[in-house]
């Protein structure tokens, strides 16, 4: 089993192999993959140094999986080369997302539908990866008609320049590299990503369009906007979901903890609810804030919490890669205790 990370050296691609290294993922070969002003740089996984390597020479070494984050536009040009060679694409990018041909999956919600044809499939937006997440055994059980999403996220999704823009505002430094045209330490930017004609972000509408492909229903409504906050750990969210029929609260609550990859946190007798340090390092979705919506029918408040580098990126992708494996879509005969060469 040989796996190749692409973008290997960057912030993503650095929680890729973190995530292989913890879940003790069965490859007997990692291929670390970068830019060519990276080749030759080495990286550390299971104890070893292994040597970053070109695309090129990537792709001749015909890896069963090749997890990407480097980009669309590197993606449009070289996850269909991996694939043409047999390797299976696991692609974090918003590449493929909408493409009508590749599935868009996010294994505890949609992973059924993945083949032995998917050659190229697509990892979901971060703040749609969690949000679905709590969703989806809410709609299997009363059906969601429509959802109102702001989203607080966190400086690490736009990556390790967001991030020393906020550390060196944060230390008062008078020159800093910016990756935001204001500044985001005691503030917040009330958009992400460009502004589309209609006046919504692209990852405004990328919740939209995302969430109805992952749920399989073009019916369910949603209208979503993407706050950047000051913080490191994770992207939260107020979601209020109408549903089809009305439910019961205590309900609600067992539904989300009996979920796969679900954790409740909501005492409000002692101040218990998800926030980002409580997710930080953690691959599970964090819900609290359960409560009615008292100005319409059917209507259900919550507050959703998760790690957007892990379960919003590396973790999803490699529970993909562990999905094709575990189904026999992705044959291996290497143990769980294989070690990386």
């Amino acid at each position: 089993m040989k796996v190749a990370v692409v973008g290997a050296t960057g912030l993503v691609g650095t929680k890729m192999l973190q995530v292989l290294e913890e879940r003790n993922f069965p490859l007997t070969k990692l291929i670390p993959v970068a830019s060519e002003r990276s080749v030759g740089k080495k990286i550390k996984f299971r104890g070893r140094k292994i040597a970053v390597v070109s695309m090129e020479d990537a792709i001749a070494k015909k890896p069963d999986i090749a997890l990407f984050s480097a980009g669309g536009s590197t993606s449009l040009e070289w996850a269909p080369r991996f694939a043409a060679v047999g390797t299976v694409v696991i692609d974090n990018s918003s590449a493929w997302r909408m493409d009508p041909e590749k599935k868009l999956v996010v294994p505890e919600v949609n992973a059924h539908v993945l083949t032995k044809q998917d050659k190229i499939i697509a990892n979901p937006n971060c703040s749609t990866i969690q949000m679905v997440v709590a969703l989806k055994p809410l709609h299997d059980h009363y059906g969601i008609r429509r959802v109102v999403v702001s989203t607080y996220q966190s400086v690490t999704g736009t990556g390790v320049k967001a991030v020393d823009q906020l550390m060196g505002e944060r230390k008062g430094k008078k020159e800093v590299v910016r990756a935001y045209a204001h500044p985001i330490d005691l503030n917040l930017i009330p958009h992400i990503d460009v502004f589309l004609e209609n006046g919504y972000t692209k990852e405004e509408m990328k919740m939209v369009h995302e969430t109805r492909k992952i749920m399989g229903d073009n019916n369910i409504r949603l209208t979503a906007t993407t706050v950047r906050v000051p913080v490191i750990g994770g992207h939260s969210e107020a979601v209020n979901v109408e549903f089809e029929r009305d439910f019961d609260l205590a309900e609600v609550r067992m539904l989300l903890e009996s979920a796969p990859g679900v954790v409740v946190v909501d005492d409000p007798a002692t101040a218990q609810d998800p926030m980002p340090l409580m997710a930080h390092n953690r691959d599970e979705v964090f819900v609290g804030r359960l409560r009615r919506d008292e100005s319409q029918p059917n209507t259900l408040n919550m507050w959703v919490v998760s790690d957007n580098l892990r379960k919003g990126a590396a973790t999803n992708a490699v529970q993909i890669a562990e999905y094709l494996i575990e189904q026999g879509i992705l044959k291996t005969k290497v143990k769980k205790t294989a070690e990386a060469v």
